[in-house]
């Protein structure tokens, strides 16, 4: 696909202005135009994904508590689940670069990449299956109990292959890498029955212990008195997990410099974890200090919260300017697309799309599970249904690894969301309904700038079907894109006039041309469980479609920021 340059704009730009005239001024029409959104996002959890090199398993690690293949007690027949490490690494990652690009992606987000500890947790509460929050017995593979933010994790990379080697081959491959960072948290702090080396302790670049929490309740931490306390506050937050004191200017200087480093080293985006555990203030510095360095380094955080009104703030510019995991529309997504009898018209007041609670919902990343949740519990036609939805509405899509071939359907943490993968399933994917249309609905987004970047404006949401517009106009480049889904079980017809602008509209995916004249309507048939996007090559004229897109654009953000 390509967007061309209009040619009255050609022209204009060719002649000369007539003495005393102005140049013609051609409006915008922008959802975002951070360069980061042109890429949708597989998410990996790096040590689940493929074991490409044995050889960094360390699977004799950890001695009386080791951390290699540890199942999770109490699965009912047939099922599993583990938290041990299953040796997933860079190297299982890279050599599948090219089935991750193929799908339409352009970026990986891969979990934690620092140090963690090299046992098995020994307190808390002991895991079971389908437990929630509890960590006895299970070890670091996640990433995200981390002791040194400095280092590079041992199961992680291979040979001549550590972490900027990684992400030089992965760009050379067409991807960039988002690095999962961990900033309020550090590992299992206290509760142990014997107090463990690593635990609840960090170093710095040079390996030098510069907190610990020695296996203290939080309570009982006294950071006037012991150095090693002052890195924490002295109440806990997460489970067992020490909790990293946001006031502190030694917390924020040592974050900092660790994730300069790995910036350095080729991270191209950062998912910042638990953003909302630390305060806004916080975060300001934080993005700040980095973007001065890296001027527009993209950002995103976890808020795990449903209300708006609650993680809306750390968008805004003032509060650090960082973009967030779209929790809110992705609790009606789950509804709409887990149900086949629901109604369209709930993700509407999800969308946001004018005077809404972020700087700009456009850069909100999209999603309908992660790890930290159940995974989306559909039929393949409701994962089907829900890819055509994340890849042609507002936001950047994200797909955790395994969704595209509906690996684990409904399974939460201890029952099975974050198993193995394997080369096995992933040579196996494209046998997938799921994968085929993921990969026919990612490809186009990836080449259709009104996907990417469009202001989107409602049509009709309602029952089995949605019908929207995307538009993105800037300076010489113009597209309107006319989305039409079907959730149904039947075909669904569409007859679409509402600010139909006249002219040829292209099919961007199947069919033929539809020449719509001044005034007249689009009518189509969209197949079950099925997608169409229209294409007009032209820039907006019709008047009710420009006033409605000019508001759109005036009123994007948050009224105030």
């Amino acid at each position: 696909m390509t967007f061309r340059r209009h040619p009255l704009v050609l022209a204009l730009l060719a002649a000369p202005l007539a003495a005393g005239a102005a140049p013609v001024s051609v409006p915008e029409f922008v959802g975002t135009d951070a360069p980061f959104a042109a890429n949708a996002i597989y998410f990996v959890m790096t040590d689940r994904f493929v074991n490409g090199d044995p050889s960094n398993d360390h699977r004799d690690q950890g001695g009386a508590h080791p951390t290699w293949d540890i199942p999770v007690p109490g699965a009912p027949r047939g099922q599993s689940a583990n938290i041990g490490y299953l040796g997933g690494d860079f190297r299982g990652v890279l050599d599948n670069a090219g089935y991750i690009r193929g799908m339409g992606f352009g970026a990986v987000w891969i979990t934690p990449i620092v140090d963690n500890p090299d046992q098995a947790f020994t307190g808390g509460d002991p895991v079971r299956w389908g437990s929630k929050f509890t960590d006895r017995g299970k070890t670091g593979f996640h990433g995200y109990w981390g002791i040194n933010f400095y280092k590079l994790d041992e199961h992680l990379p291979s040979k001549g292959l550590d972490f900027a080697r990684f992400t030089t081959k992965m760009h050379a491959d067409g991807l960039k890498v988002v690095q999962d960072i961990v900033v309020n948290h550090g590992s299992p702090a206290f509760t142990m029955p014997v107090r463990q080396p690593q635990f609840g302790q960090i170093f710095d670049k040079s390996g030098k212990l510069i907190a610990d929490e020695q296996n203290l309740p939080p309570y009982r931490l006294d950071p006037v008195r012991n150095p090693l306390h002052r890195f924490y506050h002295a109440y806990d937050d997460l489970v067992q997990l020490s909790n990293n004191d946001d006031q502190s200017p030694a917390v924020l200087d040592y974050m900092v410099g660790a994730y300069e480093q790995w910036i350095e080293q080729g991270a191209d985006a950062f998912r910042i974890d638990t953003i909302s555990h630390m305060s806004t203030g916080f975060w300001r510095q934080f993005s700040a200090r980095i973007r001065a360095k890296h001027p527009g380094f993209f950002m995103y955080g976890e808020a795990f919260d449903y209300s708006p009104d609650n993680i809306g703030k750390f968008t805004w510019p003032q509060n650090g300017g960082i973009s967030l995991l779209d929790f809110p529309l992705r609790g009606r997504t789950a509804e709409v697309f887990e149900h086949p009898d629901s109604d369209y018209a709930q993700l509407l007041d999800r969308l946001y799309l004018a005077n809404g609670p972020y700087a700009n919902p456009y850069e909100l990343v999209t999603f309908y599970d992660n790890h930290d949740m159940a995974r989306l519990n559909a039929s393949d036609n409701g994962f089907i249904d829900a890819d055509n939805w994340l890849f042609t509405a507002r936001g950047i899509p994200a797909i955790y690894y395994g969704s595209e071939t509906g690996f684990e359907r409904g399974k939460a943490e201890h029952q099975g969301n974050r198993n193995y993968y394997g080369q096995q399933r992933i040579d196996a994917a494209a046998k997938s309904p799921i994968y085929r249309q993921l990969k026919r609905i990612a490809l186009l987004r990836e080449h259709t700038i009104a996907l990417q970047r469009g202001l989107m404006l409602p049509i009709r949401f309602a029952g089995q079907q949605a019908s929207f517009y995307r538009v993105y106009q800037k300076g010489d480049t113009h597209q309107i894109a006319l989305v039409l889904l079907n959730k149904g079980d039947r075909a669904a017809a569409f007859d679409i006039g509402d600010k139909l602008q006249a002219g040829d509209w292209k099919p961007a995916l199947d069919g033929t041309p539809i020449d719509v004249q001044p005034n007249g309507k689009l009518k189509a048939t969209v197949a079950a469980h099925d997608v169409q996007v229209y294409l007009l090559d032209a820039t907006p004229s019709r008047p009710d479609l420009v006033a409605e897109l000019t508001r759109l654009m005036r009123e994007r953000g948050h009224p105030e920021h």
